[in-house]
């Protein structure tokens, strides 16, 4: 049986490690983290997300604000709203919960976040400068929470084959190009496959490290991987479930019965990467303002909570 990784008792430790840089952070230099939020419209699930994210920022004595607008907010009125958030001294990171609702142009509110407070690693600027292998970018939060797990638990990419099943631009993608830098967490070999992917298991199998991002209920399964394999399912999927309370289960990318009987060590959905990736958030934030205030973006012993 495979070895668990644990994402919810690993962001527990990064946490406490966060929470205590910050409080020597302040305490050095007067300046609390500020993190803002911003939420339009009235999904449940944003809802939910931007609420655990905010507890999170107060739990490691950040300075955390949520910003909740209505579902009908104008383009220009949430533009202009970012446009002020980019020039608060006191707002360190900036995140704008996506979807957006039709009426706003998504592309163009996450083009206007200035790249220093970018802390989802969203916007064009730091997506060219992970993509050239810049070890200073604030990188995506999911991909490197993925990066984060495999040192942590001592599954160093480095000199390994990983597969990386899945290209989107918020997993797929940045992932590999984090696997790829010359830097620690990096120089794997990497292959990106995806749904088009021509036999996909037999990509799979020769890989020493599976990370399934496709965003299809278990599509990895035990035939697909060698054995000895480290896979990590960042795959979040909603199945119906009449066994179940609420007649749904989690589940992830990955057939997590029948691979984890093969694997060296595995993630669990949920609990695996999910954690992980708000622990990222906190970390890019606290980031994100050491270096606005080496840059004079931030006045040294202000603001205080």
């Amino acid at each position: 049986m495979a070895k668990i990784i644990d994402g919810r008792e690993l962001a527990k430790e990064i946490r406490a490690e966060i929470k205590a840089d910050a409080e020597a952070f302040t305490a050095e230099t007067g300046v609390v983290p500020g993190l803002v939020t911003v939420l339009v419209g009235e999904d449940p699930a944003s809802q939910q997300y931007v609420r655990m994210k905010g507890k999170a920022a107060d739990a490691v004595s950040f300075n955390s604000r949520q910003i909740t607008l209505p579902a009908d907010t104008p383009h220009d009125e949430l533009l202009g709203l970012v446009q002020g958030l980019n020039a608060d001294p006191e707002v360190h990171g900036i995140l704008v919960q996506l979807p957006l609702p039709d009426q706003i142009d998504e592309d163009v509110i996450l083009e206007t976040i200035d790249p220093a407070k970018d802390v989802d690693g969203f916007h064009p600027v730091n997506v060219g400068r992970l993509s050239i292998g810049d070890d200073d970018v604030l990188a995506p939060c999911t991909p490197a929470g993925v990066v984060e797990m495999l040192v942590r638990y001592g599954y160093d990419p480095k000199g390994k084959h990983v597969v990386v099943v899945g290209r989107s631009n918020i997993v797929g993608k940045p992932l590999a190009l984090l696997l790829l830098r010359k830097a620690p967490g990096g120089n794997a070999t990497v292959t990106v496959a995806h749904s088009r992917t021509a036999d996909l298991g037999a990509v799979t199998r020769t890989a020493d490290i599976v990370v399934a991002a496709v965003g299809v209920p278990e599509t990895v399964t035990r035939d697909m991987v060698k054995p000895g394999v480290v896979v990590i399912d960042v795959g979040a999927n909603q199945i119906e479930d009449p066994s179940a309370e609420r007649g749904y289960r989690w589940v992830g990318d990955v057939d997590f019965d029948g691979v984890s009987q093969v694997a060296e060590a595995i993630t669990p959905v949920p609990g695996g990467v999910g954690p992980m990736t708000i622990t990222m958030l906190l970390k890019n934030t606290l980031e994100a303002a050491r270096r606005q205030l080496a840059a004079g973006q931030v006045v040294e012993g202000a603001p205080t909570r």
